[in-house]
């Protein structure tokens, strides 16, 4: 009797009643996906409506980096620019990738407020959205991978399924990584400037614009580093590089722990987001 009374009064059904319901959320994204497709498309349109070049525009600038970085290490590293600019393109492009889906994580759940609010949406279709937009970014910045290995010849060496499958663990871990964020900035509007500062300080600590080899014995360090086997997954099969098997062990560790425990979180606080907000 003193439960059911403590049930009504809080209006909690327990934790197995809360996951079954992030269950159904989740589950009814996924037959909602075109939504969130369609929601992802429009981002982008929108942000770019009027302009001639569009999101082309990023790649354009991104180029320009790519070029600028790679000319100047290469000379400062006394490295062939061949094997160095390639390199450094496409630790931007990936890396990118993983740096928007995380930091727009973090709007994931505000920039949606007006949605949650008004409708019964299921709240993960929202999580695809800000994948689906980077992966969209993904695709235009590719004319950068492409062109570099195109002009440099490493396509002949490159392993493009190893990549295709360093490309869904490095989605599939970054996606885990946004929601979190995103539960964390509805509730605490202080998080997004963390986590950009975060992912600021990890593009450095990552070998994106500088070689491995230059830690020397420090590599542990390099091991410890989940962006960097994330990077490597994808960068080394399309630089012909091996992979260790070590970086796919952590990388989908990663992926089970990570989402296992984000899903626990999302369930405990589904129903305190929309306050939240």
């Amino acid at each position: 009797m003193d439960t059911a009374t403590h049930m009504l009064r809080t209006g909690r059904r327990g934790a197995l009643f809360q996951l079954q319901m992030a269950a159904r959320d989740l589950r009814n994204s996924f037959a909602r996906i075109g939504l969130a497709w369609s929601l992802a498309t429009h981002d982008v349109a929108s942000r770019y409506r009027g302009s001639v070049l569009g999101p082309f525009w990023i790649t354009l600038s991104m180029g320009l980096m790519v070029l600028g970085i790679g000319f100047l290490y290469a000379s400062l590293f006394k490295l062939p620019v061949n094997e160095f600019l390639p390199y450094v393109a496409l630790g931007i492009v990936f890396f990118g990738v993983m740096t928007g889906t995380i930091n727009e994580g973090c709007d994931t759940f505000v920039q949606a407020s007006g949605m949650l609010s008004q409708t019964a949406l299921p709240m993960f279709t929202f999580v695809w959205r800000t994948v689906f937009r980077n992966l969209i970014n993904l695709a235009h910045h590719l004319v950068i991978v492409v062109g570099m290995l195109a002009f440099y010849g490493t396509w002949k060496v490159a392993n493009p399924f190893l990549a295709l499958i360093g490309i869904v663990l490095m989605l599939v871990n970054a996606s885990w990584i946004s929601l979190l964020a995103g539960i964390a900035s509805a509730r605490y509007r202080d998080i997004p400037q963390i986590v950009v500062s975060i992912m600021q300080f990890a593009i450095f600590m990552t070998p994106v614009f500088w070689l491995p080899s230059r830690f020397g014995e420090h590599q542990i360090y390099l091991d410890l580093n989940p962006f960097y086997h994330l990077l490597q997954a994808v960068r080394g099969p399309l630089l012909g590089q091996p992979v260790l098997p070590a970086t796919y062990v952590v990388l989908v560790s990663m992926a089970v722990v990570g989402w296992l425990a984000t899903f626990l979180i999302f369930a405990r606080t589904r129903r305190r987001i929309v306050h939240y907000l």
